[in-house]
């Protein structure tokens, strides 16, 4: 239905944000924020001075409803006009499955076989005679 056919009494039962819902779908584009309280305000017949004072309170309103999106261009639009598209890849190649608990702790098994390298531990034995013992009781010399 119209807006301008609805009686100023129902409208006045309507909170600012349906009216705004409800303009935008009639005029099926996005509107910036007074040209679409002016024209609630012209639908519930107040005053210029009524305007001014209720602007602020109006765009608070349309900034915590979730039904609207503020443009890039400085106008509102509703929310159901800008969707993102999902595309979903049905491709099954590249879905991997996860591996087997089994193949997982062989997987392990081997990589730790493989970073012992024996040589190395040889090697370290080697360190042990350029290690010297001190005595706890011998004075610390000044430096």
């Amino acid at each position: 239905m119209e807006l301008k056919k609805i009686p100023k009494e129902e409208l006045e039962l309507l909170s600012y944000t349906d009216l705004t819902d409800m303009i935008l779908k009639e005029n099926k584009k996005p509107m910036n924020t007074p040209t679409i309280f002016k024209t609630i305000c012209d639908l519930l017949e107040y005053s210029d001075e009524e305007y001014t004072n209720k602007i602020g309170e109006f765009y608070t309103s349309l900034t915590t409803d979730k039904r609207f999106v503020f443009l890039d261009s400085a106008e509102w639009d509703l929310k159901d006009n800008h969707s993102i598209p999902l595309v979903i890849d049905d491709d099954e190649e590249d879905i991997e499955e996860e591996p087997d608990e089994d193949e997982v702790i062989e997987q392990i098994e081997e990589e730790s076989i493989d970073d012992i390298n024996i040589d190395e531990d040889l090697d370290d034995k080697d360190d042990i005679d350029d290690l010297a013992i001190v005595d706890e009781e011998e004075p610390e010399e000044d430096i």
